[in-house]
């Protein structure tokens, strides 16, 4: 079964990324300091909501302020690049599990990584507000579609083949991605957040086969938070937080 690790599946693919309209005219070194933008902006408005400085979007893009401002410049141009940037690789991803040859179970698990990845559940709602679905869309480049019918084709391949219970619909996919990618309560002191998301993912993809079905063999990544690890970090977050508030 191929190792689906955690931030490794979604940069691995060929993403459409979400540009305007003389994109393919911009030059390399330009695109590349454009998606750097979108990935740190998508990173740290997850972390830190909408009103988070700009400064420490370039920072962690590694770009000046000023060539932040040039491709993007104002706060709401960035919130519906980043919003756009998103739905195009959900949709890529999906496509890209689509055309993937093999168990339909394993792709769906590529594709529900590779989402994971993106953070949708807590990025989009972070900037909802900001933007219409037309501003949204209207963004996103030509072929690169809402992902919603791609994923319910990716689903169906799965329940056609056996490979997935006949009963899980579109919703136990897309909402179980999207409250796993919210952080869980404590922000930062959880430790190997993410991690954790991705292993709770595998457990998850397994209960989505049918029963009958050869026992899962998935080797589970991230952190095994058993109940002695969790009462530590609970007793951190807790004794941190109290700290905060003094």
């Amino acid at each position: 079964m191929e190792n689906f690790s955690p931030h490794s599946s979604v940069y691995a693919l060929r993403r459409r990324t979400a540009v305007s309209d003389d994109a393919p005219r911009m030059r390399a070194d330009a695109r590349r300091n454009r998606e750097q933008i979108l990935r740190a902006a998508r990173e740290v408005f997850a972390d830190q909501g909408p009103d988070a400085p700009l400064d420490e979007i370039a920072r962690r893009a590694g770009v000046g302020i000023a060539t932040l401002y040039r491709r993007f410049p104002t706060r709401p141009d960035l919130f519906r690049g980043v919003a756009a940037e998103v739905f195009s690789a959900v949709d890529e991803a999906a496509r890209h599990a689509v055309a993937t040859e093999g168990d339909p179970a394993d792709a769906l698990r590529r594709f529900m990584h590779a989402a994971l990845d993106l953070k949708i559940g807590s990025v989009v709602p972070a900037l909802l507000g900001h933007f219409t679905a037309d501003e949204l869309f209207g963004r996103m480049r030509g072929d690169a579609a809402d992902p919603v019918e791609t994923v319910d084709r990716l689903l169906a391949r799965g329940r056609a083949s056996g490979a997935i219970r006949p009963d899980v619909v579109f919703g136990d996919i897309v909402l179980m991605i999207i409250r796993l990618t919210r952080p869980l309560p404590g922000g930062g002191r959880i430790p190997d957040d993410d991690a954790l998301a991705h292993r709770q993912l595998d457990l998850y993809v397994d209960g989505l086969r049918p029963s009958g079905s050869p026992r899962p063999t998935t080797a589970l990544g991230g952190p095994a938070v058993d109940a002695a690890a969790f009462t530590h970090i609970r007793e951190r977050v807790i004794d941190d937080a109290r700290a905060d508030a003094d």
